[in-house]
């Protein structure tokens, strides 16, 4: 795995003193807390995708607005590239430090800022908790929607960087549908709005550009989210199948019927197996696959939503239907789905988790293509789908202690996820590329998308210092890939700044 910063892709890094950098932040920002030391900066080496290890040169800790624009301004002064990160559960190495970069670490800024129950809206800093937003609504009848299975731990920050997602994005939207409002600081220390209160906001849609843009734009320092009335009611139907061929085409049936679900989760037999033996959450542990659809809104419509779901399962080839009896077991069905990354951590010394995107449509055929390339490598795939809205987790499961086969996982995942390119869908839906999926990159995108891409990077970072070497590959990457030609050597716009 490609874990060093390669100078190829990016241009080579400064190299920076650590000892002078760290006096002229120190003299620059009295009061911030700056990490030196390699114990200190161990903790911090990587975030979710464990695999990539970099030892930051410093780690930096803001509490206050002032701090942070400072050594933003500092760092640019300095040609010091900086890496921003959250809470560190990200898994597509987005938050993957540099060795000869500032690791500005997002964690004290943990505060509810404001609640407006009327308005239903909420001012909060970057590294408040998912969870902890939807905790704090419900004492007004009120939550926030997206709920990535990270949510205990995650924060908002991050979830706005990567655009992240969850269980019920469905039927509710990802993050940049659930977002109204950020304010960022950019690498020169300049402060903006981006978004509005209202249900629109003047000029292009640069909050939309933001979420997503996995920190190579700006450093998010407050949101504001909208937030959702509880449900007056909600019911979990689970669906299991003895084929999971039958399962995939069951998702798109129950889309033509008219049926938007809160949420709409797939599962195979590996990854049931696996959730049932740690949560035992009440899953058919012989089934070859489950789907888990619930539907909620006022009582009546549920009803009559789940008699059509059901008859849709049926039709579909369902081997057995069960509708969770009270609040508790819909909890239980879904602390299994939610549990089934760790779940599955215990059944091998190791495991990749891929994110890609398909259209529901090709969800047989993709399952297929992950069963013989499973087959061809030899290593087992258990499968995590957010299946209504085409969002797919294959867990590849492999043991780094055998020479070679992280690197067998590696490329799996990549046939994976140019699997999912050629059936029209996205290498990503919700973990970011990263320094992941940067080759894959590749087969997404020609070099005109690429060369706009770098830019609009250049518009907003054009010294490159901002979290350089994720998301997007320079085109001679992308031609030592293979997946892009570049002919006689000349790349488009060659007087363009490339990062």
């Amino acid at each position: 795995m490609n874990i060093l910063y390669d100078a190829a892709l990016d241009g080579a890094l400064p190299h920076n003193d650590k000892a002078e950098v760290l006096a002229d932040l120190q003299a620059a920002t009295p009061g911030l807390t700056l990490l030196h030391r390699e114990e200190d900066l161990r903790p911090f080496e990587c975030d979710g995708l464990s695999a990539y290890r970099v030892l930051p040169m410093l780690v930096a800790l803001p509490e206050t607005l002032d701090q942070v624009e400072t050594l933003l301004k500092r760092c640019r002064a300095l040609g010091v590239p900086v890496v921003t990160r959250g809470a560190g559960t990200g898994l597509s190495g987005g938050a993957l430090p540099l060795e000869q970069g500032v690791l500005l670490v997002m964690s004290r800024f943990n505060r509810i800022l404001d609640i407006d129950p009327d308005a239903r809206t909420m001012r909060v800093q970057p590294g408040v908790r998912n969870l902890a937003i939807s905790e704090a609504a419900s004492p007004y009848g009120l939550y926030y929607a997206p709920d990535p299975s990270s949510q205990i731990a995650c924060s908002i920050g991050g979830n706005v960087a990567e655009n992240a997602g969850g269980v019920h994005c469905l039927k509710y939207g990802l993050t940049v549908h659930n977002v109204m409002k950020v304010e960022v600081i950019t690498i020169e220390g300049e402060r903006m709005t981006l978004g509005s209160e209202a249900l629109d906001a003047p000029g292009f849609d640069l909050l939309a550009l933001f979420t997503g843009s996995e920190g190579m734009l700006g450093v998010v320092t407050e949101i504001t989210v909208k937030l959702l009335p509880k449900p007056e009611t909600a019911k979990v139907l689970m669906a299991s199948f003895d084929d999971v061929e039958k399962a995939g085409r069951a998702v798109g049936d129950i889309i033509a019927a008219g049926i938007i679900p809160g949420g709409l989760e797939m599962m195979d037999k590996l990854a049931i197996q696996a959730a049932e033996d740690f949560v035992k959450a009440g899953y058919p542990v012989e089934a070859e696959a489950i789907l888990l659809c619930e539907l909620d809104g006022v009582e009546a419509d549920v009803d009559d939503d789940c008699a059509t779901v059901r008859r849709v399962l049926e039709a579909a080839g369902a081997t057995g239907i069960q509708q969770a009896r009270d609040d508790a077991e819909r909890a239980k069905f879904w602390a299994g789905r939610k549990n089934a990354f760790p779940a599955v951590g215990r059944m091998s010394p190791d495991y990749y988790c891929m994110d890609g995107t398909i259209p529901r449509r090709e969800l047989p055929r993709v399952l297929k293509g992950i069963a013989d390339f499973s087959e061809q490598y030899g290593l087992r795939v258990a499968n995590v789908f957010h299946a209504g809205d085409g969002n797919m987790h294959p867990l590849i499961l492999f043991d780094a202690n055998q020479p070679g086969e992280l690197e067998q996982a590696e490329e799996l995942g990549g046939k994976i996820l140019e699997l999912c390119v050629e059936v029209g869908g996205s290498i990503t839906g919700e973990h970011g590329v990263g320094r992941e999926k940067i080759n894959q990159m590749c087969a997404q995108f020609n070099p005109g998308e690429l060369t706009i891409f770098h830019a609009v990077k250049a518009a907003f970072d054009p010294e490159r210092l901002l979290n350089p070497g994720k998301n997007i590959p320079t085109l001679a990457r992308c031609a030592e890939f293979g997946a892009m030609h570049v002919h006689n050597n000349q790349l488009p716009h060659p007087d363009l700044p490339r990062f």
